[in-house]
């Protein structure tokens, strides 16, 4: 038999644990828009060295592209050495070649979001960054968010003032989007998007982990999103870099902003 539990004790219940918990991450260590793999990886990181972590995601669910691998399919490939961040979840991985791993899609997408998880990371779904904060010196200190519902609606219909967050860092996860680096390109701070480029697996993953890092004062760019703003080459359904260049960028704003 069930606990007895009416229904405004119930809706009291939701309300106040997440106004409290909102109210502690108004200011953040770190902001990170995107919850895909290599938002997930930087946030996890950061947490487990003890920092305050929000996730923005504006969709209901996170992973992003991890919960499928390629056209449908739901196995992904690694190729070494990101292989062993699937061993640290202890996701089964199977080499099919020297040096390249496949794996289920869900089991890796799902071990990933429990760890971030269980490291303290907090997430706000369907919440959407609609600006930044910009403050001395151009440098970027939160994000401007609204509920992702209020972008579909006609302005006239619904006028939703969106409200701001700040933070020490902020990560662009966003993938193909670079949805950050966009906004500030287009406020004349940072150089237009390029985009990425044609697929070459290779040179792509590799040219992630070496740009990895800070793009503008305050913003760092991870994964897909890198690849975007520097117009390499892109990786398709191989995950090595996307996970790992979360965890580059993750031991890079430690260095730079809490060493």
């Amino acid at each position: 038999m069930f606990a007895r539990a009416q229904e405004a004790q119930i809706t009291r219940a939701i309300v106040r644990a997440f106004a409290k918990e909102f109210d502690g991450l108004v200011r953040s260590d770190v902001l990170i828009v995107g919850a895909g793999p290599s938002g997930l990886v930087a946030a996890m990181d950061l947490a487990r060295r003890g920092r305050r972590v929000l996730v923005v995601e504006q969709t209901n669910y996170l992973g992003g592209g991890l919960w499928l691998g390629g056209y449908l399919f739901n196995k992904l490939t690694v190729r070494a050495p990101a292989h062993r961040l699937l061993k640290e979840l202890k996701v089964p991985c199977r080499q099919v070649q020297p040096g390249l791993y496949v794996a289920d899609a869900p089991h890796v997408c799902a071990r990933l979001i429990a760890a971030a998880c269980d490291a303290g990371v907090k997430f706000a779904q369907m919440t959407e960054m609609v600006d930044v904060v910009v403050r001395e010196g151009g440098r970027v200190e939160g994000l401007v968010i609204n509920w992702s519902p209020v972008s579909a609606l006609p302005k006239g219909l619904a006028h939703v003032d969106p409200v701001a967050l700040e933070a020490k860092v902020v990560v662009d996860a966003t993938g193909h989007d670079a949805a950050v680096v966009r906004l500030l390109a287009k406020r004349g701070l940072a150089a237009p998007v390029p985009g990425d480029g044609a697929m070459w697996v290779e040179r792509g993953e590799q040219a992630v982990m070496d740009k990895t890092g800070e793009v503008h004062p305050g913003l760092f760019a991870a994964g897909l999103a890198v690849s975007a703003v520097h117009g390499t080459p892109r990786m398709g359904p191989a995950f090595g870099a996307m996970l790992l260049s979360g965890r580059r960028c993750a031991q890079m704003i430690e260095r730079a902003y809490f060493a």
